[in-house]
């Protein structure tokens, strides 16, 4: 009965989470540097972040949010400052002796708490995510949809985006791949750093619509 619903919602989702975002930037910053164990956490944070949403989307916290300017201000001047504050860390990366190369190759130790927390932090605190799934909670999902089936939908989403971000995080940790990136050493970070510092400022100037 709600199988037509339960289409649209992935299919809007998967659109979704495929564009290229801070997710996205952290989830491969952390493959590439940490290896596939760290982006691995990482992808695991970004999403568990989703029940966050979901479960504010379902109790209408969501909606208080959207409308009040003060806290919508708030959680984007956060997630703004974490994606400056790790975007300009990485800008600092300094060159390497070349003779280093092949350790480069060589995962640097990560937690996996450091890595889940990252990944968290950095879905949890998008402000953007916010107005996403309030949109698809308020305007996509029937209200009279029963709340156990929108539950159903809150844990599809955070499996279907865990589950992505960790293909995500198996493509950029692969050795080759990896090898390759640890060539281009302190660029990488860099141009990573840019990214987000980037995503930052245009998070900073996201207008509560």
């Amino acid at each position: 009965m709600y199988w037509a619903e339960f289409l649209t919602v992935a299919f809007i989702h998967l659109l979704a989470v495929a564009s290229p975002g801070p997710d996205f930037a952290v989830v491969v910053r952390e493959s590439v540097t940490h290896g596939r164990r760290a982006g691995t956490w990482t992808a695991l944070g970004v999403g568990s972040a989703i029940f966050l949403h979901v479960t504010y989307s379902l109790l209408g916290i969501g909606l208080i949010v959207s409308q009040s300017i003060v806290l919508f201000n708030a959680l984007k001047w956060l997630a703004a400052a974490y994606l400056l504050y790790i975007g300009f860390k990485a800008l600092r990366a300094r060159p390497v002796d070349p003779a280093a190369a092949e350790t480069l190759a060589a995962p640097v130790a990560r937690t996996a708490r450091g890595a889940y927390v990252a990944g968290f932090v950095t879905n949890g605190l998008n402000p953007k995510a916010t107005l996403f799934f309030l949109s698809l909670f308020t305007v996509v999902i029937n209200p009279h949809t029963p709340l156990l089936i929108q539950a159903g939908y809150g844990v599809y989403l955070a499996c279907a985006t865990a589950a992505w971000f960790c293909l995500v995080a198996l493509l950029f940790s692969q050795q080759r791949v990896r090898a390759g990136f640890a060539r281009m050493g302190h660029w990488f970070d860099r141009v990573m750093g840019v990214v987000l510092v980037g995503l930052g400022i245009k998070l900073a100037f996201t207008e509560l619509r």
